[in-house]
Parts: structure tokens; sequence; C-alpha cells
């Protein structure tokens, strides 16, 4: 009855793993010549694995990562592509969100560029860094709806507070006046306490012209807050007669016949 009532209580305090693990103690024979210390460090090492295992899970399904099975060793090497592996594993470590640096991933269309940058989400998620994957488009609509609904700064802190931001398909479409309003205001909360990842297919020398260039002081601004210190990745073809797109090495080409 004793350990039953236990056992309750420790569910009633939502530690189910560690009454799991003291259930399967109390059916064990083995465990009765192993004393007090060991057998409680056992209980707890279980409850604080779960628990981990579940924060990662949580940290993994809020991200919203476009490709969720994507991986630093899943990275292709051999195919058309000429990438820097040593800046890659170096980048996996996550120094620059530590040091609040950016990442620009750069390449055409199908070149990889997402599912790299999901990868470096990855990692982050694993070192129990908070992550969201976005869309460019995706995002300055649900900002300018809500300006419309007088929640802006709710919507914006979606944005602002994930530690590492993943912005796909930067700069895909040039941005409207209110458009970059917004997108200054998101970059300039998160700058040097933060680190984002932009993903595009243009390299970064153009971005300033994509945003406004010279007719808007909004342009100088952005690239200002984001350009530097950061770390670039060109994803370029070695040769393109033997290139590969991406989609069809990860299986991802919906075009494909099975």
């Amino acid at each position: 009855m004793i350990n039953q009532s236990t056992i309750n209580k420790l569910v009633e305090m939502r530690l189910t793993p560690m009454a799991d693990a003291f259930r399967i103690q109390m059916d064990d024979p083995a465990m009765k010549g192993i004393s007090f210390e060991d057998r409680f460090g056992m209980l707890v090492d279980v409850e604080y694995t779960s628990r981990k295992n579940n924060r990662l899970k949580r940290l993994i399904r809020n991200s919203d990562l476009e490709q969720s099975d994507a991986c630093i060793a899943g990275i292709d090497y051999q195919s058309g592509r000429k990438l820097n592996k040593a800046l890659i594993y170096r980048l996996a470590t996550c120094e620059y969100i530590a040091e609040f640096r950016n990442i620009f991933i750069t390449g055409a269309t199908g070149s990889g560029k997402t599912y790299m940058a999901c990868a470096f989400g990855m990692e982050a998620c694993k070192q129990y860094i908070t992550v969201r994957y976005v869309r460019l488009p995706d995002l300055l609509m649900d900002l300018d709806a809500a300006r419309d609904n007088n929640n802006f700064l709710k919507v914006l802190s979606k944005y602002t507070k994930p530690t590492l931001l993943i912005i796909d398909e930067w700069l895909l479409l040039k941005l409207n006046e209110s458009e970059l309003k917004n997108l200054f205001e998101l970059i300039h909360k998160r700058r040097k306490r933060t680190s984002t990842i932009f993903c595009s297919q243009f390299k970064e020398t153009g971005w300033y012209e994509r945003l406004g260039g010279g007719e808007t002081p909004l342009a100088e601004a952005i690239i200002d807050r984001i350009i530097y210190d950061a770390y670039k990745i060109n994803i370029v073809s070695t040769d393109p007669k033997k290139d590969l797109s991406m989609r069809e090495v990860y299986g991802l080409d919906k075009n494909l016949t099975m």
C-alpha cells in the first residue's frame, strides 16, 4: 500500500516516467541488492531523460521546420555542389548563435538551401535552442494582417522571441513600403540578441537593390543590421552538366515518377 501510494503521488505530480520506473524496480528482485542512493539515482535519470526528450520534441514541433528530417550528416557533398564542409560542420556546433551572428545561404532553386537551413535548425533544437522556420512571404502577410487587426506587437514577438529564426525565400519578390517597415521592425528587434538564417536565390550583393535601393532609407538600414559579421554559404555548381537538383537527391521532387 505504501508503494502504491508513492506511485500515485508521483503520477499526481506529473512524474509518470519516475513512477513507472519505480514500479519496475519493485517488481525486479535484482534491485533488492542495490543501495537506496543508486536506485534513487536511476529513478531521477529516467525522469530527467524523459523530460529532456519531451522538451526536444516540443522544440522541433514548434519550430515548423519545412524539412524536419534534415540533418547535417545528410547534406550531400557529391552532387555537383561546391560546399565548404569545414564551415558547415563548424556552424553545426551553433557557436554562431552564442555570438548572435547570422548565416546567408544562397543558391539557385533546388540547390539544397532549405535542407541545409533546416539541418542547422535541427542542430539548434538538439541544443535546446528555440527555432522557428518561416517563408518571407508568409511572414510579411502575417505582420501585415497583424497591423490591420491591431495586434502587431503580439505577432511580431512570435518572430522576435526565437533564438534562431530561419527565413526562407528571402527577397524572392520585391517588397512594398509597408512590408519594408514591418521587416525593419523585425530585423531591428532581433539585432545583436538572436541569430537569423536567410535563404535566398540572390547573393547578398543584390539584396540592397531588391529592398528598394536608394529609393528608401529602409534598404540600407535593413542591410546594415543583418550583413555585419555574417557567415556566407553560396551553393554553386561545380559542373552544370552533371548538376543534380537537391529535391531529387532528397526525394522531394513531386514530378519524379515512382
